[in-house]
């Protein structure tokens, strides 16, 4: 009698020996290189939820400062994340509460020149038991230029108005009646922050209106570039009481502009 015997066994073992084999691979693709600090979440990992004001309580364990904001890696009883807010003094080992908003997918940090998987830009970053600072209005995101001032201080020196258009104290004034009406403004570039939402967010200041009001600073957005000190001319669309979601509301903004050179 023939002896199956082997050639069952083969049959057996060489598809074990392929399934094993694919199991090696995709365990040494996972593995980080030399040097690599783990990602904020695991790619196959969805943000928290960002509803009812969520939050999450950890550790500091990496943190870091880049144009105007503070990095925070942290770690919980639910595993990591990377959140970041407008600067402030954190160390390593500190225990912080950080609220689930604007969570960004696949952020790449132009100033930190490295990728986030998942990252939090949160209004205010506070160590545990801590209050957040008094006038952050709940959800306003790090940028600034919301429901309240930018923070950016007055622009002593008057800029003058391009031809055919208007100060910042205008668009402020008259924002209701110029909402979804295109606007020229020149002014001085007080902030900048780019890629988030896609989009690159700027701070203009001409001099006009007032600090103490919050007039004195118009925010923009556009897709091109512009450097702090930069005097720059943005045409564009009003828009008020713009609610991009996440906490990103604007008593009045410029958007989808253009940006030339003063």
């Amino acid at each position: 009698m023939t002896d199956l015997r082997t050639p069952i066994l083969s049959l057996v073992l060489i598809p074990a020996l392929f399934v094993l084999a694919g199991c090696s691979d995709r365990t040494a693709g996972q593995e980080p290189t030399a040097g690599q600090n783990a990602p904020a979440l695991e790619p196959s990992h969805s943000p928290p939820s960002t509803s009812g004001g969520a939050s999450v309580t950890g550790t500091v364990v990496e943190t870091m400062d880049a144009a105007n904001y503070t990095y925070v890696r942290v770690k919980s009883d639910d595993g990591e994340i990377w959140a970041a807010s407008s600067q402030f003094a954190v160390a390593v080992g500190d225990r912080v509460v950080v609220p689930l908003q604007m969570p960004m997918q696949n952020f790449h940090s132009e100033s930190l020149n490295r990728d986030f998987p998942v990252i939090y830009f949160a209004s205010a970053i506070t160590k545990e038991g801590e209050q957040p600072p008094a006038g952050m209005p709940p959800g306003h995101p790090p940028i600034g230029g919301g429901t309240t001032a930018s923070g950016a201080g007055q622009v002593t020196e008057a800029v003058e108005p391009a031809p055919g258009g208007v100060t910042v104290a205008r668009v402020w004034a008259d924002r209701a009646s110029l909402s979804g009406k295109t606007v020229t403004v020149r002014g001085k570039v007080v902030k900048y922050n780019g890629n988030i939402m896609n989009l690159n967010w700027l701070h203009l200041q001409d001099g006009s209106g007032a600090a103490s009001e919050g007039t004195h600073d118009l925010a923009v957005t556009t897709t091109a570039t512009a450097k702090v000190g930069d005097i720059v001319t943005v045409t564009g669309t009003v828009a008020a009481d713009k609610d991009f979601g996440a906490g990103y509301v604007y008593k009045v903004i410029v958007i989808d502009a253009s940006v030339a050179p003063k």
